[in-house]
C-alpha cells in the first residue's frame, strides 16, 4: 500500500503564534498521514517538522543545498538538491496534499505549483485565492486534509 504524504509549506521566518500553530499541526498530522515533506530549513518548517517528529512521525526535508547539516533537527529524512528554489515543485509534487501556513513569494510559488499540479492545498492563514481550500483552525486543516487522503487512497 502506497505511503500517504502530507507536504507543509510557509515562510523561514515566522512568529511565535504561526510556529506555536506549525507545531500544533504537525503533532496531529501524525495521526492522519505516514509522511511529512516540507522544505526542510527554519521557521514554520522546523516547528512542524518538531510537532511531527515529537507525535512519532517520519519526515522528510527537501532542501535546497547540497549540504545535509543544513536542514533543521527534526528532518529524518535529508534530501539535498543543490537547486535552491526550484526545489519548491519537488516539495509540492512529493504530496497527496498540501498544508500552506503563512510565508511570503516561496510559499506563493508553492501553491502555484499545487494549482498547476492539481494537488489540493490547504490554507491555515495563507494567501487567499481560488483554487485553495481555506481552514480557520489547525483541526478544520487536520479534518480537510483526512478527508483528502481518503479520497486519493481511493483513486
Amino acid at each position: 500500500m502506497r505511503k500517504t504524504i502530507v507536504s507543509v509549506i510557509g515562510g523561514h521566518e515566522c512568529s511565535k503564534e504561526t510556529e506555536r500553530i506549525a507545531k500544533d499541526l504537525g503533532k496531529k498530522l501524525a495521526a492522519v498521514c505516514d509522511v511529512l515533506v516540507t522544505g526542510g530549513l527554519t521557521g514554520v518548517m522546523h516547528a512542524v517538522c518538531e510537532g511531527f517528529k515529537t507525535a512519532g512521525g517520519l519526515s522528510v526535508g527537501i532542501i535546497p543545498t547540497y549540504a545535509k547539516c543544513d536542514a533543521n533537527p527534526f528532518v529524518d529524512i535529508v534530501i539535498p538538491t543543490g537547486i535552491g528554489l526550484a526545489r519548491n515543485s519537488i516539495v509540492v509534487s512529493s504530496a497527496d496534499v498540501v498544508i500552506a501556513l503563512p510565508g511570503e513569494a516561496g510559499t506563493l510559488s508553492e501553491i502555484a505549483y499545487c494549482l498547476q499540479l492539481k494537488r489540493p492545498v490547504i490554507s491555515l492563514g495563507s494567501w487567499n485565492i481560488p483554487g485553495v481550500i481555506a481552514a480557520s483552525t489547525v483541526d478544520e486543516a487536520v479534518t480537510s486534509a483526512k478527508e483528502l487522503l481518503k479520497h486519493k487512497t481511493k483513486a
